[in-house]
């Protein structure tokens, strides 16, 4: 596969990531914070029937702790910083990429199950893949 072949299977998944509708890339995908809409404003695409879940949050769980646990550990070891330093360091950080990556991770998902026509999205799969074929 090539990198231009790459980046075109990506992109969904790189247009959701950003909160935008996975199949054209304009309209909103999220209409709150975590808040998938209905529809696409721009291509008319069905999201009502996707099951992105508790899936996000157990993802952002082990991508934070992959991240921060390591970061702590060398922190203790290293320096042996007081327990006030842990809270104040560590508690912030956490809380800032938790809440950075739940919107991603979840349009991440979201996208995923479009792609694969999972959930309600398979009339739409079907369309695009018979749009492929004929193009």
């Amino acid at each position: 596969m090539s990198l231009s072949e790459t980046l075109i299977a990506a992109r969904p998944y790189l247009r959701a990531a950003m909160g935008r509708c996975p199949h054209c890339g304009e309209g909103k995908l999220f209409g709150g914070f975590l808040k998938v809409v209905n529809h696409c404003e721009a291509c008319g695409e069905e999201f009502h029937h996707h099951r992105a879940d508790d899936f996000p949050a157990y993802l952002v769980i082990v991508i934070v702790g992959h991240i921060l646990v390591p970061m702590v550990l060398w922190a203790e070891t290293h320096y042996a910083p007081t327990y006030w330093t842990h809270l104040f360091l560590w508690l912030p950080l956490t809380l800032i990429m938790t809440l950075g990556l739940l919107a991603p991770v979840k349009g991440l998902i979201v996208a995923l199950q479009w792609r694969m026509g999972m959930h309600g999205f398979e009339a739409s799969k079907r369309a695009r893949d018979g749009a492929l074929l004929q193009g």
